[in-house]
């Protein structure tokens, strides 16, 4: 069974990279996708090419994405005949929804300026801040070089029926970006599900690929 791992804004399949090897190392195929994000002609029907392009043959697998990811993960689903979705501190769509739309609907800037307050940080976004704060710098020095994420696919509709009863949400607990509390609440408004915590921040997959690894074949250990 393959898991095809579908990164958030930026697109860059090395995000996946810590994953994939333990994916392997547990007898695992693992399919790390590659987004064209920083190309101003691509929105999110090319995305979803891209991930059938590289999952090629493979079907009847896990689907995994990360943040934004899951805009592009719901495009999929059918065509690669999923067996489960693990979503990781995901932007979780309702049908039709476009990414721009995606903030303003579910409260998300409202709720990590809240509970920056809480917390005692900087309420205006910076990376470093809210998405890099426990990536290992060793780990953030081998990243690929890659545009920046491109506004383009931000407009464009997520044109799928409904998530399937087989989706997981893993929660980081301590995810600056989309808050715990917030995940908690749109995982259950809009897949009537609790979220799986683990310790981290948004980008799990650097910061506890340990966890975030053994999280994703948890959820999936009985297919």
């Amino acid at each position: 069974m393959a898991y095809v791992l579908i990164p958030g804004a930026g697109g860059r399949a090395w995000y996946w990279h810590l994953v994939t090897a333990r994916l392997a190392a547990a007898g695992a195929d693992a399919i790390a996708v590659e987004l064209p994000a920083d190309d101003d002609s691509k929105g999110l029907p090319d995305y979803a090419q891209a991930v059938l392009d590289a999952a090629g043959a493979a079907r009847e697998g896990v689907v995994v994405a990360a943040s934004m990811g899951a805009f592009t993960a719901a495009l999929v689903l059918d065509a690669l005949q999923a067996v489960a979705v693990v979503l990781v501190n995901p932007m979780t769509p309702s049908p039709g929804e476009t990414p721009a739309a995606w903030w303003g609907n579910t409260g998300a800037v409202e709720a990590r300026s809240a509970n920056a307050s809480r917390q005692g940080y900087p309420t205006d976004f910076d990376p470093g801040t809210y998405l890099l704060h426990d990536v290992p710098p060793e780990v953030l020095a081998t990243a690929t070089p890659k545009g920046e994420q491109s506004p383009r696919p931000f407009r464009d509709p997520c044109t799928f029926s409904a998530w399937p009863e087989s989706t997981t949400v893993i929660a980081g607990r301590d995810d600056r970006f989309f808050p715990l509390e917030f995940q908690q609440h749109l995982a259950r408004e809009r897949l009537r599900a609790d979220p799986v915590i683990i310790p981290g921040g948004h980008l799990l997959a650097l910061s506890q690929p340990d966890e975030l690894t053994k999280a994703i074949l948890t959820a999936t250990h009985a297919l």
